[in-house]
């Protein structure tokens, strides 16, 4: 039998050495909010040029200086299409407007979608993720506590979960600092899943280390945890490829609207994949040993 507790220090040297860089560019750049979070307007528009100028995001951002009360923030341009998506300060429909009269001075414009958030609403969605992120931690927390009847394993979940967490923060955090990718609602949805996701993976594990130390009396605590890894570990690969192998469809094959969604999900369940075998069951066997004095 593999013993695969012998290689801790191999598996927390691997989850650093994805978590340290992650964490060293939340702490360096951040996570570029989308409009969701920050308020303001998105206008995506097609453009054909009218032999004049050629549109690119440097010619639309000139074009839109100076016009009264509009503030350009960026101007992105959507893969191979024609397709631009303009971010500005919160505007009304006739500014929208102007700048689509503006546009259409130098190409032939097509509007695609235009969506406005006030700041208010963007705090306050904020301020609603976060305490959604927290409340779920919280309440995970004291659900395995609970159920394995020890405050150990339920702190061994979540910091499994949060492991996990910070690994879709911090590539995202470096996906928006080197090729400009938002965070927004979708985001968030994409998170929470990869928090559920990770849990419902390692509660599957823990609940045979459980099964296993009442069938097995006298069983030391490493050992269970090997038998467990052992016996789901076909099962929760299998689980889990199933998901990968849609999410790379989605991902190749899914339009730009779900295509970093499709992203997020899949670096969360390749990650709450690891996470349940080779990040909770490491720790859950550490904190046994330091704090229940488990052989």
């Amino acid at each position: 039998m593999i013993n695969f507790m012998k290689y801790k220090p191999i598996f927390f040297g691997i989850s650093l050495s994805i978590l340290i860089p992650g964490i060293i560019a939340l702490f360096l750049w951040g996570l570029k909010p989308a409009i969701d979070f920050t308020g303001g307007a998105l206008l995506e528009v097609s453009l054909t040029s009218n032999g004049n100028i050629e549109p690119s995001s440097m010619s639309i951002t000139d074009k839109l200086k100076g016009l009264e009360g509009i503030s350009v923030n960026s101007v992105q341009h959507v893969g191979d299409t024609n397709n631009y998506i303009i971010r500005t300060n919160s505007i009304d429909e006739s500014s929208k407007n102007l700048i689509i009269d503006k546009l259409a001075e130098d190409y032939s414009v097509t509007e695609r979608k235009f969506d406005t958030v006030g700041p208010t609403l963007g705090r306050e969605l904020l301020v609603k993720t976060s305490v959604a992120i927290v409340l779920a931690s919280l309440v995970i927390l004291l659900y395995v506590a609970y159920q394995f009847k020890d405050m150990v394993f339920g702190i061994s979940a979540i910091l499994a979960m949060f492991h996990d967490s910070l690994i879709l923060l911090g590539s995202f955090s470096i996906l928006g600092h080197f090729f400009g990718i938002e965070v927004d609602m979708l985001f968030v949805t994409a998170l929470l899943t990869t928090l559920s996701f990770s849990v419902h993976d390692t509660i599957v594990v823990f609940d045979r280390v459980r099964e296993i130390n009442h069938l097995v009396k006298g069983i030391k605590f490493d050992d269970s945890l090997n038998k467990s890894i052992i016996s789901t570990f076909n099962r929760s690969l299998n689980n889990s490829m199933t998901i990968i192998f849609m999410l790379f469809a989605l991902v190749i094959l899914g339009g730009d609207t779900i295509r970093w969604f499709s992203v997020a999900l899949l670096i969360g369940t390749i990650t709450g994949t690891y996470s349940s075998t080779f990040t909770a069951m490491p720790l859950l066997s550490v904190f046994m040993k330091r704090f229940r004095k488990v052989d």
